[in-house]
């Protein structure tokens, strides 16, 4: 199985992430894609991504992390997304709920870093927070030039509703789900979770963050992706072994993985 989103350079894991990816591999999860916000904690996915087989990176400057840039910023991204175990340009995107960047700052650095992936013919990881309609338009924009063979991305952690993630679908971007559709009032989540196609489907942690019930207000780890797909395995009426399977395979699909079976 495939943790599609994880930050395992924050510091909540410095003290044991040897730990964690011991627990991530004896739960089944054979790949973690280590995603950067933030020109050092990218650099720090790569490095992670060099020394752990289990571990891949994303690079990629995050929306709250965009009022103060290196002039250099977009040259040092370009070099570090051309290293070994980089598979996507991420984590991008909006952010209009914390605005922690003008928007007008949010949609260049956006834009940019899209063009780069083009560039590199390299997905993205996509970062959306009540931005749906500036999200959707510039992502469009960027599909559209696109070649076909071209692998799109993913809307991490989605929080939209059925029309987005369809049109979305439709256009070749994977929808990917997190703690939050065990929650008890995950009802518009779980609805999307229900709907969404076999073939663009893909589960994550966004550990540190949103850990699954029962674990939720506690740290998360890659490990509890197995209970993120057990619910999506009840929301959709089959077992959690099919979830696996599917989902690792988009994976591997996605970000140009070795696929391993799942155990």
């Amino acid at each position: 199985m495939v943790d599609t989103h994880a930050h395992l350079t924050m510091r909540e894991f410095a003290a044991d992430l040897s730990a964690v990816l011991e627990r991530a591999a004896a739960a089944g999860v054979d790949t973690i894609v280590c995603v950067g916000v933030d020109l050092e904690s990218s650099r720090e996915a790569v490095e992670l991504a060099s020394r752990h087989p289990q571990v891949v990176a994303a690079v990629g400057v995050h929306p709250n992390e965009s009022a103060e840039l290196p002039a250099e910023w977009l040259a040092e991204l370009r070099s570090m997304a051309r290293m070994p175990g980089v598979v996507a340009v991420g984590e991008i995107g909006l952010d209009y709920y914390r605005q922690r960047a003008e928007r007008e700052r949010q949609l260049w650095l956006f834009r940019a870093q899209l063009d780069l992936a083009g560039e590199l013919v390299l997905p993205v990881v996509v970062h959306n927070r009540e931005a749906d309609a500036d999200l959707e338009r510039v992502l469009v924009g960027w599909e559209a030039c696109l070649p076909e063979d071209h692998r799109r991305g993913v809307l991490h952690c989605f929080s939209g509703g059925i029309p987005l993630m369809e049109r979305c679908t439709a256009k070749g971007f994977y929808i990917s789900f997190a703690g939050p559709i065990t929650f008890r009032n995950a009802a518009k989540a779980a609805a999307v979770a229900e709907a969404t196609p076999d073939e663009r489907l893909l589960v994550e942690t966004d550990a540190p963050c949103l850990a699954p019930h029962p674990h939720r207000g506690e740290r998360n780890e890659p490990a509890h992706v197995k209970l993120v797909a057990e619910r999506l395995a009840e929301l959709r009426q089959v077992s959690p072994e099919e979830i696996a399977r599917v989902t690792s395979a988009n994976a591997a699909r996605l970000f140009g993985l070795r696929q391993v079976p799942y155990r």
